[in-house]
């Protein structure tokens, strides 16, 4: 009779935590749905009464409630271009402090090396920003002015709408946004290298493999899809960065181009510039129609970025 009580007692433990488990997962994705949702619901009026394309058009004139023209072509072009350069730039750095923590750095120096770039990311981003504009800027000045005079015919270094000497350009933020997402990358790939099976490892070497080929065989193979999600995580912190992407980067006069010389804002930014002005329904709706778009292409990254992650593992 005990034994009948405890095994029902066991069940009706298992469900109760079933239920708490499925509640707290489901909470996170209501939140998510009612985040799209509350965007939506406010960016349609401003849809309807936007007299440009908001897909295609450079124009983002919200100062007059009654003739309303905004789009996000230059939004997502300066967005995409200060994103990706960051993650092209922080990736293989992330990946290749790792790979000295776990396999090449002695224990104690490996401890608070780690401890040291896990703090970056407790620098606050106006820090950031202020760094960039004032300090990283004028030491990038020289090499901008070299990419630009020799690979100015490749489209990403062509002279772009602002001046180089400012240091106000996408070049410039990328790279702050590279030391930005460093430890995110860095501390995800860490912990997934040394993971790795130790019998691999040892396999390999008992195979003659020097310390090199061991990692290239074993230690980046286990990590690969640990290194997509970190880098995806990166990404999405790049692309939401607002206050050190405000900071350096300087309004663009024109149209721009495809180019790491250009100036102008990303989603987050020019939302973040305008905040002090959300005091009508439509002009305000535009700036929420900006903030949608940046939360579809968020979730389009990550949810891309979980179908490769996943798609290697199961190789």
């Amino acid at each position: 009779m005990l034994a009948t009580f405890d095994a029902r007692a066991a069940r009706r433990g298992d469900q109760v935590f079933k239920l708490i488990a499925i509640a707290a997962g489901s909470t996170i994705v209501a939140a998510i749905v009612l985040i799209a949702i509350f965007l939506l619901v406010r960016a349609i009026p401003a849809l309807r009464a936007n007299h440009a394309n908001f897909f295609t058009s450079a124009e983002f004139d919200t100062s007059s409630p009654a003739k309303l023209a905004f789009g996000i072509r230059d939004l997502l072009m300066v967005t995409v271009l200060s994103s990706v350069s960051a993650l092209v730039l922080a990736v293989p750095v992330a990946v290749g402090i790792a790979v000295f923590l776990t396999q090449y750095a002695p224990a104690r120096l490996a401890r608070p090396f780690a401890a040291m770039v896990d703090l970056l990311a407790a620098v606050p981003s106006i820090i950031f920003g202020l760094w960039g504009i004032f300090v990283l800027a004028p030491k990038l000045q020289p090499i901008a002015e070299f990419l630009n005079h020799h690979l100015g015919w490749i489209f990403l270094f062509k002279s772009g709408n602002v001046s180089l000497a400012g240091g106000g350009t996408i070049f410039t933020a990328g790279i702050v946004l590279s030391v930005m997402i460093l430890p995110i990358i860095t501390s995800v790939a860490r912990e997934v290298f040394r993971q790795t099976p130790r019998i691999q490892m040892e396999a390999a070497q008992a195979l003659g493999a020097t310390r090199w080929e061991v990692i290239r065989m074993t230690v980046l193979p286990y990590g690969r899809s640990g290194v997509v999600a970190a880098s995806m995580l990166g990404l999405g912190r790049a692309l939401g960065e607002t206050v050190a992407v405000l900071i350096i980067l300087r309004a663009a006069a024109r149209p721009g181009s495809w180019s790491l010389f250009d100036g102008g804002y990303t989603f987050a930014s020019k939302i973040a510039s305008a905040a002090s002005e959300f005091s009508e329904p439509l002009p305000t709706g535009a700036y929420i129609a900006a903030g949608f778009a940046l939360f579809v292409v968020t979730f389009v990254v990550n949810a891309a970025a979980r179908a490769v992650a996943g798609g290697k593992v199961n190789a």
